[in-house]
């Protein structure tokens, strides 16, 4: 049979960003900013600790969530789950046992919604410094309101501990917006798309 001339039709591809799902991709991406984070405590955020005197206590584990919140872009139950990942890994090098799982699991799902609602307003280049402060700050507070909950001396403890959590989410918040895009363009994904 001969194909007539002029009705040869050509395949169409149609491509569509990967975004809201948390599938073995976005697992082993959480994986891998988890164990970075994780190291980078150890080291790097042990070194800034000291040397500031303590004022700076980098957590970044919340950078790692925070990063992969961003670029998969979960819905609320899939952020908690990335959350109480996040605390199990947290539980290493913790004073505080359990406290965590309560801060990250909400923190982790406050990003979901933060990312979620500001990936679709003009605002969205400034949702990870945004988005990550304002975690960082929400997870550093909760954990503080239950240690003070489990050993008391709120005055002294929220005098020590406020200064650390918002210098934290400061230093958290510069580097998640650093490493978004890169992490984006590795990772093939858009940057910046709206929801």
């Amino acid at each position: 049979m001969a194909q007539a001339q002029g009705t040869h039709q050509q395949a169409r591809t149609v491509t569509t960003e990967d975004h809201g799902k948390l599938n073995i991709r976005s697992l082993v991406l959480l994986a891998i900013l988890l164990a970075a984070g994780f190291i980078l405590n150890f080291t790097l955020g042990r070194a800034i600790s000291s040397v500031t005197g303590g004022m700076i206590s980098p957590e970044f584990i919340i950078s790692a969530f925070c990063l992969t919140i961003f670029v998969v872009r979960p819905k609320v139950p899939q952020a908690l789950i990335i959350g109480l990942i996040s605390a199990a890994v947290i539980q290493l090098t913790t004073t505080s046992p359990g406290v965590d799982f309560i801060a990250e699991s909400i923190a982790a799902m406050l990003m979901a919604i933060i990312v979620r609602a500001g990936m679709r307003t003009s605002a969205r280049k400034a949702i990870p410094l945004v988005g990550s402060f304002v975690t960082t700050v929400v997870s550093g507070v909760i954990f503080m309101i239950i240690r003070i909950a489990m050993v008391g001396a709120a005055q002294q403890l929220a005098a020590a501990m406020l200064p650390v959590v918002f210098a934290t989410g400061a230093f958290n918040a510069i580097l998640v917006a650093a490493l978004y895009v890169p992490i984006c363009k590795a990772l093939k994904v858009q940057p910046f798309q709206a929801e």
